[in-house]
């Protein structure tokens, strides 16, 4: 495919060199606003507006919700685009046409496009951008976005919806959206569009009070789950109760494609059975570890449940521990390749209020052998607290590629973010 934008004389970027940018991108930080990223579209053309969109905010649940609701419009016959974060093992898991991973070498000639405009965006800014760009180039009919952070200043809402979703509320990211549900609420409220309709998942009273406020001035329709639209009675592969509310807020299209869609979804590190004794599950903050240890007990079946974890600085390790410790048996600490993970010595000595049988180890092939043997024979290990460490034990386990420079948003990988949204110019 010639690109009229290159220059043929210089030698073709390669999916290397991209990462390689996108890692000096983290120094940036997370700058939230949208000036930046929208005169970054604006000098591309505005690939984002080539393509009806669905976007999904929320605390926890976007991503599952993300990926039925991908399946289920591809299942409808439509030529569609996912973008989600953050990656679990390679960039390019980000951005999917029709259901597959774009091609990284593809995304680094675009982003010699994205260059060339000057404008100095962060990481997510970039990412983002980069999606739009390559779905726009693959002429799909319709993408799912999934925000990065918040809603009301995150680059995603640059997209033109014709639909948004609000999974859940809960407590996280409390330096950069505030420290109280209602703040929280308000900032994914501002993915909300005048006369687009909001999907609401099943939300904290005080959470959904501020997004009806949010979208009485705006004007956006308000449709909440058990009153205008309800879960799938269908089988669904991503296992866990909360992934019915999840599929209950995916876009509803033709019944028949709806139940063939998420009986097939796939989601990797959700709920996820590798092996007979192992089991991934992306959990890392309270909210996430309470639905997984409401889906434990049907999963474990009365096996004996040991966990594997890694858990970032800013999050509140006690709530998640609390959380899981009615259903598990004992914990292995470990860390995971995060600048913020919580030493593993300091992480047991937490867990050991709530756990009888700890251990730490940080070298986590060693700690994955000793939460195995916690477990015992007949057991199960569950790998959680840290999507770095679900995604890199992961995909070592089952000899999937990932990077070899790895890169993440800086909100997930940098360390603990300031008290207040950061605001500073760029220019």
């Amino acid at each position: 495919m010639v690109d009229p934008t290159v220059d043929s004389t210089v030698p073709a970027p390669r999916y290397a060199d991209l990462l390689a940018r996108l890692s000096g991108a983290q120094s940036l930080g997370v700058d939230l606003g949208l000036g930046p990223v929208r005169r970054a579209l604006a000098l591309l053309g505005d690939p984002q507006r080539t393509f009806a969109a669905v976007q999904i905010a929320g605390t926890n649940g976007k991503g599952s919700t993300a990926a039925m609701t991908e399946a289920i419009l591809r299942g409808a016959g439509l030529r569609t685009g996912l973008y989600t974060s953050p990656h679990l093992a390679r960039f390019t898991e980000r951005i999917r046409v029709a259901g597959r991973e774009v091609d990284g070498d593809r995304l680094a000639i675009l982003d010699r496009r994205l260059e060339a405009t000057t404008v100095r965006l962060t990481y997510f800014e970039i990412a983002t951008v980069l999606a739009f760009l390559a779905l726009a180039e693959a002429a799909v009919e319709i993408a799912v976005l999934e925000t990065g952070l918040g809603g009301r200043l995150d680059a995603v809402t640059t997209c033109e919806p014709l639909a948004t979703a609000i999974t859940s509320i809960d407590l996280d990211h409390v330096g950069y959206l505030g420290t109280t549900l209602p703040e929280i609420a308000r900032e994914k409220a501002g993915i909300l569009k005048p006369g687009v309709p909001c999907f609401l998942g099943r939300l904290p009273e005080a959470a959904e009070r501020a997004i009806a406020e949010v979208a009485a001035r705006v004007g956006a329709p308000l449709l909440r789950l058990d009153r205008d639209f309800a879960a799938p009675t269908g089988p669904l592969a991503l296992p866990g109760p909360h992934q019915r509310d999840n599929a209950a807020l995916a876009i509803a299209l033709d019944p028949a494609a709806i139940d063939r869609a998420l009986a097939g979804v796939a989601w990797p590190g959700r709920l996820e059975r590798v092996g007979d004794d192992l089991l991934f599950d992306c959990a890392h903050n309270a909210h996430g570890a309470r639905a997984l240890a409401a889906a434990l007990p049907a999963l474990a079946a009365g096996r004996r449940i040991a966990l594997l974890v890694s858990i970032a600085r800013d999050k509140d390790a006690g709530a998640i521990f609390a959380a899981l410790a009615p259903v598990a048996h004992a914990l292995c600490a470990t860390r995971s390749e995060s600048l913020r993970a919580v030493p593993p010595e300091a992480l047991a000595a937490d867990a050991r209020r709530f756990f009888a049988e700890v251990a730490a180890h940080d070298d986590v092939p060693q700690a994955l052998a000793t939460a195995r043997r916690l477990a015992g024979p007949g057991g199960l290990v569950v790998v959680c607290g840290s999507m770095f460490l679900v995604g890199t034990l992961r995909a070592r386990l089952l000899g999937e590629p990932f990077d070899a420079l790895a890169t993440s948003d800086p909100v997930a990988s940098a360390p603990p973010a300031p008290t207040a949204p950061a605001t500073s110019p760029r220019r």
